[in-house]
């Protein structure tokens, strides 16, 4: 492919995550029934660290847009847009079927004190505590991670694992969300390599 192309393609990524997340936006502001709320002991025990917040938004978006520099062809890159955007479906009727949310108590931790605790709040500002089951963010790494293997080899799935520690350190997830949201990226690249 030319670096025209390549270009184009970062241009393309960014626009479907801007316009995708519009649907995730969609879900959280109309919701269909009550989101449920879990108690578990395991997850009040996990400690709030807000520094994972960077990790939690800056490593997600780079990595998945980093896709586009292995991409080989057009066909390859609709292709990869196609898997994203399916998942990004399934996600959805999850959040409709069986919606849940973080307990408040989980936000009310956060002080604002400190540039970490600024930024999170930031970030909740448009990211309501309920569409966390399963975790979007972990699916998203999850797929990223399995489509860029073939190309970067198996520290691929660092990726994942970090961004699935940051979904808890920040309170934006409970543990329950980060294997159900992994099994949904693993479902999103099993479609994939039926396109293929």
């Amino acid at each position: 492919m030319r670096l025209q192309d390549y270009f184009v393609n970062i241009i393309l990524s960014s626009i479907l995550i801007v316009g995708a997340y519009q649907f995730y936006f969609f879900t959280q502001r109309h919701p269909i029934r009550k989101a449920r709320t879990f108690h578990s002991l395991i997850d009040e025990r996990i400690p709030f660290w807000p520094v994972w917040g960077w990790v939690y938004s800056f490593l997600y978006y780079p990595a998945i847009l980093y896709l586009n520099l292995i991409v080989t062809d057009a066909r390859h890159f609709t292709q990869m847009a196609f898997s994203f955007i399916l998942l990004l479906f399934i996600q959805m009727a999850c959040f409709y079927i069986y919606p849940v949310e973080t307990p408040a108590h989980w936000r009310n931790i956060n002080t604002g004190k400190s540039a970490s605790e600024r930024f999170l709040l930031f970030v909740q500002k448009f990211d309501a505590p309920s569409n966390c089951f399963p975790s979007m963010h972990v699916s998203v790494a999850m797929l990223t991670a399995l489509l860029a293997q073939a190309a970067l080899g198996p520290w691929v799935f660092a990726f994942p694992l970090l961004i699935g520690i940051s979904c808890i350190f920040t309170k934006q997830h409970y543990l329950i969300d980060l294997p159900t949201g992994a099994l949904l990226g693993v479902a999103g690249y099993e479609i994939y390599l039926l396109l293929l």
